[in-house]
């Protein structure tokens, strides 16, 4: 034997190992999906539904529904009385910081509303003066 034909049985020999692997990846993924779609049996829903006790069948969701709602309100008041401290302790520990920032916010917006009435004055002068002139006539007829 020479080199050429050691190469050539060696080479074969991958192949069919490559082959083999590639068979057994193939047939272990078959059993995964058979696996998977043996786990999810299907429902059938005309039996289930329509199988004579529909009613029952609503009556028995309805309730579990409620036990599960009923398990869960305790936790679910406590909860809620527990933020509503924490909220209020929160508000009492940085009242002073919320108290000047909300005077500070109020004197910005009264400087921004001066503004804004001082300039929409000045543009609508004409009309704001004609209008008190009207009122003004109506008021002396009415008396």
């Amino acid at each position: 034997m020479d080199l050429e034909e050691l190469k050539k049985i060696r080479e074969s020999k991958l192949l069919e190992h490559k082959r083999k692997k590639r068979a057994y990846y193939l047939k272990s993924k078959m059993q995964k999906k058979q696996k998977a779609t043996k786990k999810v049996s299907s429902i059938d829903y005309e039996v289930e539904l329509f199988g004579g006790n529909f009613a029952e069948k609503l009556k028995e969701i309805a309730k579990k529904q409620k036990l599960h709602v009923e398990s869960r309100e305790e936790i679910i008041k406590n909860k809620i009385s527990e933020y509503k401290e924490k909220k209020k302790q929160y508000y009492s520990e940085h009242k002073e910081i919320r108290l000047e920032y909300d005077k500070a916010y109020r004197d910005k917006k009264k400087e921004e509303l001066k503004d804004y009435r001082r300039e929409y004055y000045r543009k609508n002068r004409e009309k704001i003066l004609e209008q008190q002139k009207a009122n003004r006539l109506k008021k002396k007829m009415e008396k």
